[in-house]
């Protein structure tokens, strides 16, 4: 009996041994080197992990970095700081990225766009958007009951009178939850030096539509007809942007829309605000 017990012992001791060896030897092969410097990058981000960047997180963001497929300069958030602190570590250029804000497709508030009815229920567009797409006529336009603004962890976004919400273009970081939040798609990311902005996703055609909104488009085609060739282009009646033609962008196809419905941006003077305080905490 006693030799039966030892010899189960000698053989699981043998097997624990044998698995042991075998263990190791598949770690040895199999494991994946990871580079340190992941960690420290990944430290030097602010770890908001928003998604801002184009990666799911600040690790990812990081990673991408190491192996050149990213420039420092590409995290928002992190801003112009960030990126020096990131670049002076690797020994790399921090690269140069154009600054993305949050747009809103809409400038339908309470002043110009009529209700369809009284919304007497929780204070939520996604909730208020669920009850036959929400009270207000035009059921493409902001409901004006401030999710973004909730949202907004950068405090970028802030109802006015007329609920419609405005974006700060100095905090925004073109994080995306203002993009993700709103029942309607009204908001879209889009480089800060993108002038010509469509403030309307009606798909209705026709002077109609401005029974609903005064500021609707009414899908007339004046601005694509004034545009550069391959810049603006009518698509379900509304017009549409080619991203890749900004050189082209002038504000002649802005003139003759009779609502307003498409506007020239010019944020530059509150750019250069930001870069002239960056400058200043710098030195």
């Amino acid at each position: 009996m006693e030799m039966e017990i030892s010899t189960a012992i000698l053989f699981l001791a043998g097997l624990s041994i044998a698995l042991a060896v075998v263990l190791a030897i598949a770690n040895s092969k199999l494991k994946v080197y990871e580079d340190p410097r992941i960690d420290v990058v990944t430290d030097l981000l602010p770890g908001a992990n928003c998604g801002a960047c184009g990666q799911p997180g600040c690790r990812a963001f990081a990673e991408q970095v190491i192996v050149g497929k990213a420039l420092p300069s590409e995290c928002p958030v992190g801003g112009p700081e960030t990126a020096e602190s990131v670049a002076n570590y690797l020994g790399i250029d921090p690269g140069s990225a154009v600054k993305k804000v949050a747009r809103l497709h809409c400038a339908g508030g309470t002043d110009v766009a009529a209700q369809a009815g009284l919304y007497a229920g929780s204070v939520s567009c996604r909730e208020a958007a669920a009850v036959y797409g929400g009270p207000k006529a035009c059921v493409y336009g902001c409901l004006g009951l401030g999710d973004c603004e909730v949202a907004c962890t950068f405090d970028a976004i802030q109802m006015t009178a007329v609920n419609i919400p405005i974006v700060d273009v100095i905090k925004c970081t073109a994080c995306g939850d203002c993009v993700e939040i709103c029942p309607k798609d009204l908001f879209e990311l889009m480089p800060i030096n993108r002038h010509l902005l469509v403030r309307c996703k009606s798909l209705l055609e026709g002077d109609e539509i401005l029974e609903q909104c005064k500021v609707a488009c009414t899908a007339c085609g004046r601005c694509a007809a004034d545009a550069p060739e391959g810049l603006i282009t009518m698509q379900n009646n509304l017009p549409v942007i080619n991203p890749e033609k900004l050189e082209l962008e002038t504000e002649i196809a802005v003139l003759r829309c009779p609502t307003g419905a498409i506007v020239w941006l010019d944020d530059a003077p509150k750019v250069e605000q930001l870069q002239a305080e960056e400058d200043e905490e710098s030195i």
